[in-house]
């Protein structure tokens, strides 16, 4: 096996076990790392949360002595800074490892590019680069909100092949099948925050917790954008036993009537968390719903509706991603409910475009997977 083969399937791993951090290591990113002696692995770690032990860090200590001369593949540069841990430079040199390969440098300004001065003068032969595609959109979240502030927002939509997501009663279940639905819980386990409009719920009344099969499932944070709070008190999002929370965001000029406190005082009653957010142009400005998330720690959003929540993050140019399923029905009725309503577009040419990334199957529906072009 070529080096170049050998570097491939190693990172690979490195990127597998990274993976398990998804959506538990804001505001840190989601890193997997192996230590290779001759052609074993004898050492293997993720970052699980933050403030915990490094990948680095917890894979030398599972390597042990037989760290001494072996290679460690790691899925981000390296930190050579000290922040809540030590710098992960300083433990490698330590170790006694002698050569680093990682996929992708950090866009930390405190650590980019940093690492290889560091082992370099520790002795130690650097790698940038294998996988670095794979590794950044792993961890495109934290690319995201680390020089922006801001989370990185994915749009799940489930609908017919004609584009709708309901019929005319607004019945909606289900359009997709068992392993698109699995699919979306295990996005929701991965990502910081779930959020919907307050027309889904009272449509849908939706928990919006994760339910998968596995030991560590975990619940994320479940936004509610509610310019009036109309979600009721007994709502599943708001009741639903979970250790994540759930959060209201109203508007803060309604949210001075008194018909509208009355019914925030009451969510509160339940459980639930208000934000109060300012207007923009006569609807609740999602930018700043946005920056309120970015600035605590909610690095992922994934947004699961309804379709004018869509259409307002589209028209504030707020969505990264879109993952639309697609079902092998048709609906065929002109009041039957669009995925995306709101966008004031007279002209084809100013619709929104987007840069499909992947179609795949997903059982028996289609998957498709774009990334919003950035608007002229």
């Amino acid at each position: 096996m070529t080096t170049e083969r050998r570097d491939l399937k190693y990172m690979r791993r490195a990127l597998e076990l990274a993976a398990r951090g998804l959506g538990r290591t804001s505001p840190n990113p989601a890193v997997g790392a192996i230590v290779v002696a001759g052609d074993e692995i004898v050492g293997e770690g993720f970052h699980r949360a933050a403030g915990q032990p490094h990948a680095e860090v917890v894979a030398l200590h599972d390597a042990g002595k037989q760290a001494a001369g072996a290679a460690l593949y790691v899925s981000l540069e390296p930190c050579s800074t000290v922040g809540r841990t030590p710098p992960c430079t300083q433990a490698i040199i330590a170790a006694g490892i002698s050569r680093v390969i990682y996929a992708c440098r950090d866009c930390d300004s405190a650590n980019a590019g940093r690492a290889d001065e560091v082992l370099h003068a520790g002795g130690i032969e650097t790698l940038c680069g294998p996988l670095e595609q794979e590794a950044r959109q792993l961890n495109e979240a934290y690319f995201k909100h680390k020089p922006t502030g801001r989370p990185f927002v994915t749009v799940k939509l489930a609908c017919t092949l004609d584009g709708k997501i309901a019929t005319r009663t607004g019945d909606s279940k289900w359009i997709t099948g068992e392993e698109a639905r699995q699919l979306v819980h295990t996005l929701r386990d991965r990502s910081d925050a779930v959020m919907v409009g307050c027309g889904t719920v009272l449509a849908d009344d939706p928990a919006l917790t994760t339910r998968l099969d596995k030991l560590d499932a975990r619940d994320a944070l479940r936004v509610v954008v509610d310019t009036c709070a109309d979600t009721p008190p007994g709502a599943k999002v708001v009741t639903e036993s979970s250790a994540a929370s759930c959060m209201i965001a109203v508007s803060e000029r309604e949210i001075l009537k008194d018909d509208v406190q009355a019914r925030v005082a009451e969510l509160e009653k339940a459980g639930a968390g208000i934000l109060a957010l300012p207007e923009k142009a006569g609807k609740l400005d999602l930018a700043e719903l946005m920056a309120e998330l970015g600035s605590r720690d909610i690095m992922s959003v994934l947004v699961e509706g309804g379709a004018r929540l869509v259409g307002g993050l589209l028209e504030q140019n707020l969505v990264d991603k879109l993952l639309l399923f697609y079902a092998p029905k048709i609906i065929g009725d002109q009041d039957a409910l669009s995925a995306v309503v709101g966008l004031d577009i007279e002209e084809i040419g100013v619709a929104r475009s987007v840069c499909v990334e992947q179609v795949e199957r997903v059982g028996e529906d289609i998957l498709v997977t774009a990334y919003l072009c950035s608007p002229d």
